[in-house]
């Protein structure tokens, strides 16, 4: 079974997660920083190989009230643009209360400053992916 990529789109840094061979556990693998969509896509495109990816899941910036604005619209265009490069599936899912899961775990862990940032974005890919995860094993159980 190929692995599965998980990615937190942000304006700054993209945190990535990637599962284990069978699908049961998400774990950060780290973040990329790309200022165009030429070098995001690159990126990731190369991270999808390097990581032997057989399917994107992708945080999908919902409104808490259940809208869908401008970051939303991002996601899904640039969703599409992976999807052509790499001829995989990418899955969106809501990933609201994501990134405040994630500063409560770094509040928790008492992790400031430089490494705090860095580890956020990663952190929360990682909480997106193993929320499909599952969500999909779950599916199986019922």
């Amino acid at each position: 079974m190929k692995r599965i990529i998980g990615i937190d789109l942000g304006e700054v840094r993209t945190g990535l997660a990637v599962s284990d061979p069978l699908g049961m556990m998400a774990s950060g693998i780290g973040t990329i920083s790309a200022y165009t969509d030429e070098k995001l896509l690159s990126q990731l495109e190369a991270e999808i190989k390097k990581q032997d990816a057989g399917l994107v899941v992708m945080g999908n910036p919902i409104n808490m009230n259940g809208t869908v604005g401008e970051r939303s619209e991002r996601i899904k265009y640039v969703a599409g643009l992976l999807r052509e490069r790499t001829g995989l599936e990418v899955v969106l899912i809501d990933e609201r209360m994501t990134t405040m899961e994630a500063s409560r775990y770094m509040n928790v862990t008492d992790t400031r400053g430089k490494k705090r940032k860095a580890r956020i974005d990663t952190l929360s890919a990682e909480i997106i992916l193993q929320t499909y995860l599952d969500r999909e094993r779950n599916k199986r159980i019922k």
